[in-house]
């Protein structure tokens, strides 16, 4: 299931509001190659990576990743993106983004439930 909102988001270059797709059956997060461009410099994977699309059998070799900021309702939250080229959507935010900041989906009231804690710099 999915939940679909637009954020801000922020990067080396600049900040562009895009339409992020909360998809909980997706590993990484991800962002079309054609809106990263002016947000972020793209960084080059290690080792690329194949990932398995929808379609049964069908992979999208991924090979540049990003580091953007994001914020939903008004917390700043930070990660690792994927850069997919002829991603069907602006932005996917996947399971691992939300593991790292506690977002939970609540898909009755298509709502996203955060807690401001994570937010906070912790240091040790």
């Amino acid at each position: 299931m999915i939940i679909e909102r637009t954020l801000e988001f922020r990067g080396s270059k600049g900040r562009a509001n895009l339409m992020a797709l909360f998809d909980s059956g997706a590993t990484y997060s991800c962002v079309n190659a054609n809106d990263v461009d002016g947000l972020a410099n793209r960084e080059p994977l290690p080792d690329p990576l194949d990932v398995e699309t929808a379609s049964d059998g069908n992979f999208i070799r991924i090979v540049d990743r990003v580091g953007l900021y994001f914020y939903i309702d008004g917390l700043r939250m930070t990660d690792e993106f994927m850069v997919v080229p002829n991603l069907s959507e602006s932005v996917i935010i996947g399971a691992t983004t939300m593991q790292k900041w506690k977002i939970k989906l609540d898909f009755e009231h298509d709502t996203i439930i955060l807690d401001p804690r994570v937010a906070k710099l912790k240091l040790v």
